[in-house]
């Protein structure tokens, strides 16, 4: 019977794990001086197991050009490639394997995905935001497996959980007892690899707070450090860390290095000078950088995009000696994961099974559409596919009387594609697995009162001096916003149904449960009162479609960009 790794990780403190015995052996005579070890990393999977679509399912190349990329039964084929290149291979992630996941793998709790990065190899893995979207409690169970305790095992006759670890050395319970394990070692190549795994500090700000209830995220940097000195106690000198928090990008191919302000070159400038190699995630962007570490030591920091379309390889030299990386010979790269390679037999038996078992839910009809809804936004942000799910929120809460629906960018997962049909045809057929890719979180929708000041409050927090986070809107909605204006005095001219908003007045706005709570930022909808319940999110989208057959972008003039 398999250990439950969390009963586990919960008893022991780091004071425990320094006090691990450690035997350098001697090198043999005649042996190379050096240890070439392989790590292959990827990051932000979210149950992709089928090629992604649309804008998804590409890599962008430094000229601009795009490559179709990405598909679990290819990303076998490169991972098995990449490893006989170099025998002594470690698979990694950098967080959100699951969660937000295709309707395939989201209908069998990810369980089709935890089998897929069992075959894969996977040895670690950090939690990303999305392992906690069932809550804690969930994530337990995908570790150490066991049927889903209201649904049961669907998938298969039973779950075996992972076959990895799963790492967060910022999270803790509110006692400070660590929830996760801190770190993994690995040994390759006859030598140790520490491997410290941290997620996003703000984390909460992401998930609804229900799923996080009991549990802390602290300072990725202090987690980090302290980490790494009980590796380095316990004599683990390669270190590398798994990190769920990531930078935008900026153009650029897999290899540039064109961030945008963030927060994980931060992160990487700070972190104990043990770690020579960080693999990031989260922000689903494709980078491969140098960042000098606390003392002026360059290491490479990498992360490759999203939904298995890039995989990120660092190849180490470790010297049999001391040990450690010898930094100036690590050579690192960012992988595409092409589709013109052979499909890997097990990865395809398992994506096969996967959707066989799906298919009478997945396929089924649910609307039309006459042109593609793109999620990506116009120039001001607002989107095709952003302002008819707003209209079906708005729709679909019309007992509570909204003069308006918002929803958030981040919780619009994926295109709607003309024509829609798994098989090509169907004339702009859309069908629930597809609209279930769209909306995969199933957020409860909430109807809630917000003054004029207040709503002109929630659209200023768009603007962060970290990133811009556009709200979708429904077609009442309308407002006009500077990009050179200062951050706080963005937005003007909003108006509802035409009338200009009055600061005072009374306004009932229809947002998901996510939005309601504070996530991504918008804490002004916190204040909201006399809230009143409504349907879950994806039932909203699918009532919208099926009453609107037919459906057509809708103009993009709810949002005004200024200069």
């Amino acid at each position: 019977m398999k250990t439950a790794r969390f009963g586990r990780l919960t008893a022991l403190g780091a004071a425990a794990l320094a006090a691990v015995a450690v035997v350098t052996a001697p090198v043999a005579s005649g042996a190379p001086e050096t240890a070439q070890v392989r790590l292959i990393t990827f990051n932000d999977l979210h149950g992709n197991l089928e090629p992604p679509s649309g804008s998804s399912g590409s890599v962008t190349l430094p000229d601009g050009t795009s490559v179709e990329a990405g598909g679990a039964q290819y990303l076998a084929t490169h991972v098995a490639r990449l490893r006989e290149q170099a025998p002594n291979s470690l698979v990694l992630s950098a967080g959100d394997n699951v969660g937000a996941s295709p309707v395939n793998s989201a209908l069998f709790h990810d369980e089709p995905t935890v089998a897929f990065l069992n075959q894969l190899g996977v040895a670690t893995s950090v939690v990303g935001n999305h392992e906690f979207d069932e809550g804690f409690e969930e994530l337990q169970r995908l570790s150490d497996g066991g049927c889903h305790p209201v649904d049961g095992c669907q998938f298969r006759e039973s779950f075996p959980g992972a076959d990895f670890e799963q790492l967060g050395a910022n999270v803790t319970f509110e006692d400070g007892r660590p929830a996760l394990k801190p770190f993994d070692v690995q040994t390759v190549g006859g030598t140790r690899v520490g491997i410290i795994g941290a997620t996003l500090e703000e984390l909460p700000s992401v998930v609804a707070p229900g799923a996080i209830e009991g549990l802390k995220f602290g300072d990725e940097v202090e987690a980090i450090n302290r980490t790494s000195q009980v590796l380095d106690g316990m004599g683990v000198k390669a270190q590398v860390v798994l990190l769920h928090q990531g930078d935008g990008t900026e153009g650029g191919g897999p290899d540039d290095c064109n961030l945008t302000p963030g927060p994980a070159a931060e992160i990487a400038k700070a972190a104990s000078p043990n770690v020579d190699v960080i693999f990031s995630g989260h922000s689903h962007s494709q980078y491969n950088c140098t960042v000098d570490d606390p003392a002026g030591n360059p290491r490479q920091v990498l992360q490759g995009a999203s939904y298995g379309r890039l995989l990120s390889v660092a190849d180490l030299a470790i010297d049999r000696v001391t040990q450690d990386v010898v930094r100036a010979e690590t050579e690192a790269h960012n992988e595409i994961v092409t589709r013109d390679v052979p499909a890997d037999p097990a990865a395809q038996a398992l994506i096969d099974e996967a959707a066989t078992k799906a298919a009478p839910i997945a396929n089924r009809p649910v609307g039309s559409i006459t042109a593609d809804l793109p999620r990506a936004g116009a120039p001001s942000g607002e989107s095709p596919l952003g302002d008819v799910i707003a209209d079906a929120q708005f729709e679909a809460t019309a007992a509570n009387s909204p003069q308006a629906a918002i929803t958030n960018p981040g919780g619009i997962r994926a295109d709607l594609l003309f024509p829609g049909s798994p098989n090509g045809e169907g004339d702009g057929v859309v069908t629930y697995g597809e609209a279930f890719a769209v909306q995969p979180f199933g957020n409860i929708m909430q109807t809630m009162t917000l003054t004029g000041a207040q709503l002109k409050a929630v659209l200023e927090q768009q603007w962060t001096p970290e990133e811009t986070n556009v709200l979708q809107v429904s077609a009442g909605l309308h407002y006009s916003y500077s990009a050179s204006a200062p951050i706080g005095s963005k937005v003007t001219e909003i108006s509802i149904n035409g009338q200009p908003v009055d600061p005072n007045a009374p306004y009932r706005i229809s947002v998901n449960n996510f939005l309601a709570g504070g996530g991504d930022g918008f804490t002004e909808f916190t204040k909201g009162t006399d809230i009143a319940g409504g349907p879950v999110d994806l039932d909203a989208f699918l009532a919208h479609l099926d009453a609107h057959p037919g459906i057509a972008p809708p103009p993009a003039d709810r949002i005004t960009a200024l200069p």
